[in-house]
């Protein structure tokens, strides 16, 4: 009896613990999703036995997946990280006046326009100015001298205008193309499976331990784990470069990544690394 009493108090505090904490690290997931073919299996199968196992370290079920609740979510969005990668900070307009100041032939004319002006405000010495006035024909000569400056003004002041107008229209590109950008993201939905019902939900809630299903497509929003695949190839030429499409199992090879894309079959796959946590993410990271 104490025996079995104190074996019952043991299991309710290891549940306990368990409850509390997810059975891997977000490290250790990151490490997991850089291996692929038959290392990644070792791993797996050393640090969870199966796919199953890391299932249920994640506490997520293959067949009804995450139980949905809010709670869980949230606890998974702090410990994981949220399914989003922030986007490159836009920029100023001062930096896009900048840009256009490079443009080779706005540099020429910039330089032409200081040297006009520079040359209208010299004046020579008097006695040499009196001999040029005499032998040009006087009055005439020195009232186009001393609007000279007006030719370097007209040049400059268009190279404003250009610089100006140019840098507005890549300000306003680009803002247009980053609203229309948030505005696909969020409406972006994915299928997964939560409380045993096949649902559709925004890219961007897509946590660690969801089941996603995946078929002929789709793109990849996250880095995940096959757990069940039918005659699945996927293109990962944007994150390899191989034209190559590569046949996805359990038993070879079944690390998915997020960023690709499904070229033949259907599966389903357990999420394991989201947003700046899964492959796509790191590349952007290191791109800054």
């Amino acid at each position: 009896m104490a025996n079995n009493s104190y074996s019952g108090v043991k299991n309710s505090m290891v549940e306990a613990n368990h409850d509390g904490e997810f059975g891997c690290t977000l490290k250790e997931l990151r490490s997991l999703m850089e291996l692929r073919g038959a290392e990644a299996l070792s791993k797996i199968g050393e640090s969870y036995g199966d796919i199953q196992g890391l299932c249920n370290r994640l506490k997520s079920s293959p067949v009804d997946g995450l139980s949905g609740q809010p709670a869980d979510i949230e606890k998974r969005k702090t410990v994981f990280g949220q399914n989003f990668i922030p986007p490159k900070k836009p920029k100023t307009f001062l930096q896009l006046v900048w840009e256009a100041l490079q443009d080779v032939t706005l540099i020429i004319l910039e330089v032409a326009a200081i040297v006009s002006l520079g040359l209208s405000f010299y004046k020579p010495p008097d006695a040499k100015r009196e001999n040029c006035g005499r032998a040009a024909g006087g009055v005439e000569d020195e009232n186009e001298a001393e609007a000279g400056w007006i030719e370097g003004a007209a040049i400059l002041l268009s190279v404003i205008c250009v610089v100006l107008v140019t840098a507005f229209n890549d300000w306003s590109k680009e803002k247009q193309f980053r609203g229309l950008q948030s505005r696909i993201e969020q409406e972006q939905k994915f299928t997964v499976v939560r409380g045993g019902q096949v649902i559709q939900i925004p890219v961007a809630e897509i946590v660690v331990g969801d089941i996603a299903q995946i078929k002929y497509g789709d793109l990849l929003p996250a880095d995940g784990v096959l757990i069940q695949g039918n005659d699945l190839k996927i293109d990962e030429s944007s994150l390899t470069g191989e034209s190559d499409h590569v046949k996805k199992t359990q038993e070879k090879d079944p690390m998915l990544l997020s960023g690709t894309h499904v070229m033949e079959g259907s599966g389903k796959m357990v999420v394991t690394a989201v947003g700046v946590n899964s492959q796509t993410g790191i590349i952007f990271t290191l791109l800054g």
